[in-house]
């Protein structure tokens, strides 16, 4: 039976996201441990998103936007815009320093944002593995088209197809896009999975879902779609131990996490080349 699980409002400053994991009910879903849907946002002139230098261990980010832009900066020296579509992904492993701007131009007009922000959580084994930085854009990932039903793969392996992106566990996400009467199959059913509604309406099992809802999905024979509707599913193989998770930091011990925090007090995390004169303090709270 399909599981509604309730987004919470989280105030980033600039403006709010709606933080559907982790949720009270549901940590993870597959190596998905964190999302947060930013906007949709309206930024007037000399206001939008400005998230000062922060550091990262034992996960790799996904920014995926469905409008706008921001300007991705970390400390291996990578510098990127990211637009509508394309895929940022940056493996954190033993650490990594990262900033999200916009550019001058962007910042100086009126403009707007919509997109989400994941962290997939590394294998035990994986997570101090180096820090890497892979961006994809949307012409060169696959897309799986079929009568009334459009679906772009941005990471890992689904319906016979697999995504350039290197992943560290069995894992799919998708964008889909839909007409009305169209039927969405679980791209594998023995893999967790949940459906992030951005519009339109669906049933699952008999129950009627809208926009902002994220369902988790269980043994339900596929997605009917009621009305034209754009879909984010993801998921993957269901992890045999939920590692911690502390501000920006993921990890399998409590003593790793407190280490990466005197890390971070201490200076000793990698500062981003051209974006170093300011970061986000360290949270006062240790677990």
């Amino acid at each position: 039976m399909a599981t509604l699980l309730k987004a919470k409002e989280a105030d980033l400053g600039e403006f709010t996201v709606q933080r559907i994991l982790p949720h009270a009910e549901k940590k993870m879903v597959g190596p998905f441990i964190f999302v947060d849907h930013m906007g949709p946002a309206d930024f007037p002139a000399g206001k939008g998103v400005n998230v000062r230098p922060h550091p990262h261990i034992g996960l790799a980010t996904i920014t995926y936007l469905f409008e706008g832009s921001i300007l991705h900066r970390d400390s291996l020296g990578n510098v990127q815009e990211i637009y509508p579509g394309d895929v940022n992904w940056m493996t954190a492993g033993k650490g990594i320093v990262h900033s999200e701007r916009e550019t001058l131009e962007v910042r100086a007009n009126n403009h707007n944002l919509n997109g989400l922000q994941c962290w997939v959580a590394l294998p035990e084994e994986k997570a101090d593995i180096d820090p890497g930085f892979t961006h994809v854009k949307k012409e060169a990932l696959p897309h799986i088209m079929k009568e009334g039903l459009m679906m772009r793969l941005i990471a890992g392996n689904a319906f016979g197809h697999s995504a350039p992106v290197k992943t560290f566990s069995e894992m799919f996400y998708l964008d889909i896009l839909a007409e009305s009467g169209v039927n969405i199959e679980h791209p594998d059913p023995a893999l967790e999975a949940a459906v992030y509604i951005q519009y339109g309406e669906i049933t699952i099992g008999g129950q009627v879902y809208r926009p902002g809802d994220f369902v988790l999905l269980d043994s339900e024979p596929g997605i009917e779609v009621n009305s034209c509707a754009r879909l984010i599913m993801m998921g993957g193989e269901k992890f045999d131990k939920t590692p911690y998770i502390h501000w920006n930091f993921v990890a399998y011990s409590r003593e790793k996490i407190n280490e990466a925090r005197e890390r971070w007090e201490n200076g000793e995390f990698p500062e981003i080349p051209g974006d170093n004169l300011e970061f986000i303090p360290l949270p006062s709270r240790g677990i």
